[in-house]
């Protein structure tokens, strides 16, 4: 089995896998027999749905009618067979398991393509990409041309397509094959339905790049953890001390006016409960002009700075490679300057290139016992400074200082940004807390303006990771 691991594609089978074919089947077996005055026995026939039409008539009718029953039943079909067939249990949560995980849905199915197009739009099942009249091994083609990793189904003839095709082959028990002759043909997965699936991918693409993750940090002989303290750097240290070994991993936090004094001394602790060593060295990125000039490439110009000084340090160490904590949501997320700027200089992001999203990463360290599991975002500083407006020491304080005061008068506030707007501040909080009472909206007003803002308000929408970028989109 092979499998790219920030990128999903699943096959899924049709007949018996996302639709319960029997009905429609059953009335076409009756009207085609009807025609031809053959009396098919419907039960038996529709006991084992999966090869294709000619193979099941085979039985039932001379040999020279086969084709042209075939080509009746087809013409027939959309007329008599649609309207009966829904789908099984679980079939449309299966498809948006796949769409969670920024997958491709690839169909492909031994029925004849009209007809399967009619049965999926007819259920509103959301695919990518339909390939009908394939059968057994012949899926194999298709699945390794649409690169899946995965393909679905109810029979044999559907293990013997995924392992030709050198998938991992997941097969329900909606068809006609057992248990046993599902495990006989080399299926990997067994599960009893599609209602199934979620759970089974979820865990499945977790486990795989968690071992992608732990070969890639083992090939590295050490490693040097561009380490923030937020949960993403904080689970890659602890991965790659599981992976290397503390003696081989270190940690280092760039101390500068845009790190809060706040997010220090906790950062510090975790690394050390680690047995990591922990380096803070200072970054200029103040001294860069791109960076005060708070344009919409700002954050190269930070991420430019940290790297070039973590990498001067990796080398005088003898460190092989800087690592920054870049996931794989990340990577999709839009306009990301910063990485950009971490890429060119050479920057791994092994949580990025084992498609570990957020959510993943916060599940593993959950299960690992990490203290940042559920840490809130805590971006930069200068994220809070509106584009086009200047970076400077006092503005970053002010905004430290504000969101401080914030948190005194509402300790309830988990998620908070004080956005410096030039002279008036916006100040976001979690959505859940608003509207805010008319006293707490007066004390939030009073104590940011206290800082030094002249006008305050308290964002209605409430906090939104990122809202700058969108005004920026916007503007």
């Amino acid at each position: 089995m092979s499998e790219n691991t920030a990128d999903l594609t699943v096959g899924f089978d049709l007949d018996m896998t996302l639709i319960d074919t029997v009905p429609g089947f059953s009335r076409m077996l009756e009207v085609l027999g009807e025609e031809l005055g053959v009396e098919f026995p419907v039960a038996e026939m529709t006991a084992a749905l999966g090869p294709p039409l000619e193979h099941m008539l085979e039985p039932h009718l001379p040999q020279a009618q086969i084709a042209a029953a075939g080509d009746r039943f087809r013409e027939l079909y959309p007329a008599h067979a649609i309207e009966p067939v829904g789908e099984l249990p679980g079939a449309h949560e299966a498809l948006a398991a796949v769409r969670r995980h920024r997958g491709r849905v690839v169909v492909v199915t031994g029925k004849f393509t009209d007809n399967a197009r009619r049965h999926l739009e007819h259920l509103g099942l959301d695919v990518d990409v339909l390939e009908g009249w394939v059968w057994g091994v012949g899926k194999a083609e298709v699945l390794r041309r649409e690169s899946a990793s995965i393909y679905v189904g109810d029979h044999v003839h559907d293990v013997e397509g995924a392992l030709a095709a050198d998938a991992l082959s997941v097969s329900v028990m909606t068809g006609g094959c057992t248990r046993e002759a599902l495990v006989a043909a080399g299926t990997h997965v067994v599960l009893d339905s599609l209602l199934e699936f979620p759970a089974w991918l979820d865990e499945h693409l977790l486990s795989t790049r968690l071992t992608a993750l732990e070969n890639d940090l083992r090939s590295r002989g050490s490693l040097l953890v561009a380490y923030s303290g937020g949960a993403d750097s904080a689970f890659l240290l602890a991965a790659a001390v599981r992976a290397l070994g503390a003696d081989r991993v270190v940690a280092a936090t760039g101390y500068s006016h845009s790190l809060p004094e706040v997010e220090r001394d906790p950062a510090r602790q975790f690394a050390a409960a680690l047995g990591v060593e922990v380096l803070t060295p200072q970054t200029h990125e103040m001294e860069r002009e791109g960076y005060r000039a708070n344009g919409a490439d700002r954050c190269f110009f930070c991420k430019a700075e940290l790297v070039e000084v973590l990498d001067a340090i990796a080398r005088d160490r003898g460190i092989d490679v800087v690592a920054t904590g870049t996931n794989a949501d990340d990577a999709v997320a839009g306009f990301r300057p910063g990485i950009r700027a971490a890429d060119e200089r050479g920057a791994l992001a092994p949580l990025r290139d084992a498609g570990l999203t957020k959510a993943q990463v916060r599940e593993v360290s959950r299960r690992w016992g990490l203290p940042t599991w559920d840490k809130p975002a805590a971006a930069c500083l200068s994220s809070r400074v509106a584009y086009g407006v200047e970076v400077t020491p006092h503005r970053l304080a002010r905004v430290e200082r504000a969101e401080a005061a914030v948190r005194a008068v509402l300790p309830q506030v988990r998620n908070l940004r004080v956005r410096d707007l030039g002279d008036s501040a916006s100040v976001e909080v979690d959505a859940e807390l608003l509207p805010l009472s008319e006293h707490d909206a007066n004390r939030v007003r009073t104590v940011v303006s206290e800082t030094g803002f002249g006008t305050v308000a308290v964002d209605p929408q409430g906090f939104r990771s990122g809202s700058m970028n969108q005004a920026l989109i916007e503007g």
